[in-house]
């Protein structure tokens, strides 16, 4: 009976994790589509709220570290139900980069103070942002259900937000040579969209973290990426 209770408890234990990192995904999803809405929309009042709900974001992370940490102390798991804690970290951690990325969008839109691009420099971007959530809801429901073919449909599909993201650099960087003008706007939009691209690579590193606890193993394929090497140098940069 004890035994009984034991496992049950352990069990409840699995189930609030991975209920908060549930939770966790909803609020990141919610920042991107906030955050390029702000931008979209020249709205600082939204990219003001986007920073301040990065706290809710990163409170959840901590919560996920200290529930793994008491219930790894607590039940001593072995083999599967061990993956299914450090999945969860793993996780925590790609979700909690994904809000940071997010509100560095929005710290992009106050910085624009009113000076913003056309319209047609957003939709690249937008687009992007579509893919990326896209992605991002297929990787959550691979999570919640168990999905090794989902988390995998969703490992492969990164090289077409690369690709869009190429796009959007060669378009934003025409514009920039047509009038030195741009220039201000569009390096604002290029880190935009680097952030986006790199969103799309926590939603590919999740999915191979599915497949790690559905499987037992890593992906030992070489993951598929497309061509951004033209943007390389953002990727540091756009940290600052």
């Amino acid at each position: 009976m004890n035994d009984q209770h034991t496992a049950k408890a352990f069990d409840t234990d699995l189930q609030d994790i991975a209920r908060m990192v549930a939770e966790m995904g909803g609020l990141a999803e919610k920042q991107i589509a906030d955050a390029v809405s702000a931008l979209a929309k020249r709205d600082t009042v939204l990219a003001q709220r986007i920073g301040a709900a990065d706290v809710n974001i990163d409170t959840l992370q901590r919560e996920i570290e200290e529930k793994s940490v008491l219930t790894i102390a607590r039940r001593q798991p072995m083999a599967v139900d061990l993956r299914e804690i450090v999945g969860a970290l793993r996780l925590a951690n790609d979700l909690e980069r994904i809000g940071d990325l997010a509100k560095n969008i929005a710290k992009r839109v106050i910085a624009l103070n009113g000076e913003f691009p056309p319209p047609k420099l957003i939709r690249g971007v937008e687009h992007m942002t579509d893919l990326v959530l896209s992605q991002m809801k297929a990787v959550l429901d691979a999570y919640a259900r168990r999905d090794d073919a989902k988390a995998m449909a969703v490992w492969r599909g990164d090289e077409e937000i690369d690709a869009v993201c190429t796009s959007v650099f060669r378009e934003l960087l025409t514009y920039m040579m047509e009038d030195p003008r741009n220039i201000s706007f569009c390096i604002h939009l290029l880190f935009c969209a680097k952030n986006i691209e790199r969103m799309g690579d926590h939603a590919t590193n999740i999915a191979e973290t599915v497949h790690y606890i559905i499987e037992g193993r890593p992906i030992t394929d070489q993951r598929p990426k497309g061509d951004t090497t033209t943007i390389a140098a953002l990727r540091t940069a756009g940290d600052r």
